[in-house]
């Protein structure tokens, strides 16, 4: 009988913890948010976050720029809130209009004010083991989504389908320091055998951006799957990287 990891609750709890410490600050915190375009999830992706940064005491400002804006124009902006004392955190919304260069983009924001953790600063931080830098939120979301469920990864095979700056490589990265000591195996679609490396899975994390690419053939049994992806069918229906009900029964954990 598997168990759900329930992703919303322990969301709830850090974002009460972290009200409570905001509190007491002695200063407000600011987070800037810049959105070029109208991508409808982009934009759903910004409120939401706005929303949440009301609810927990922190400053948002949103800074919306049109789709032609040019990469220098953008960077413009970037600069002016690397210079802004009352600006904490910058997020820039991926992805960008393909005429900007995301790496330039990300290489502009202040490394003390990217809260997103893709400037190569905070990543060289995170390979080094270092933890004085930012984090990538998705990778760190999984790593808290285990801890707080009390998984052990000490000496677990960890198995990440997909290589993804966003996801797969720092998520190996963060894995396989002395706070996780588990064993990483990455993997992607060009991968002889994919079925016999997830299968040889303790831990399986799924991020190839495929619908319902993992079958049960391909996860052993007492797994715990962590599934990253978010595909939606011409119906609407959103889905995963994973057949969940396929795959559903046979693990000891999954994320729904």
């Amino acid at each position: 009988m598997n168990n759900i990891i329930d992703g919303k609750k322990i969301s709830h709890d850090i974002l009460e913890e972290l009200k409570e410490k905001i509190a007491e600050l002695p200063h407000k915190i600011g987070l800037a948010f810049i959105l070029v375009g109208e991508n409808p999830a982009s934009l759903t992706y910004v409120r939401q976050k706005k929303k949440t940064c009301s609810h927990i005491g922190i400053q948002s400002h949103l800074i919306e720029l049109p789709n032609h804006t040019t990469q220098d124009t953008l960077i413009q902006h970037i600069e002016k809130l690397n210079c802004d004392p009352l600006i904490d955190g910058i997020l820039v919304q991926l992805p960008l209009p393909l005429h900007i260069n995301d790496k330039a983009v990300m290489l502009a924001i202040d490394p003390s004010k990217d809260v997103d953790g893709f400037h190569p600063l905070n990543m060289g931080k995170l390979l080094l083991g270092q933890e004085c830098g930012f984090f990538p939120c998705t990778p760190n979301g999984i790593i808290t989504l285990l801890k707080k469920t009390e998984i052990p990864t000490a000496g677990k095979h960890v198995v990440i389908l997909g290589r993804s700056n966003i996801v797969g490589k720092p998520l190996a990265a963060m894995m396989m320091q002395k706070s996780c000591n588990a064993t990483v195996t990455i993997a992607n679609s060009q991968s002889k055998n994919i079925t016999e490396i997830t299968k040889s899975a303790d831990i399986l994390v799924v991020a190839i951006g495929q619908p319902q690419f993992v079958k049960k053939e391909m996860v052993k049994v007492g797994a715990v799957v962590i599934d990253v992806g978010i595909n939606r069918f011409s119906t609407g229906k959103l889905v995963g990287d994973i057949d969940f009900d396929e795959v559903a029964p046979q693990c000891s954990w999954i994320t729904p």
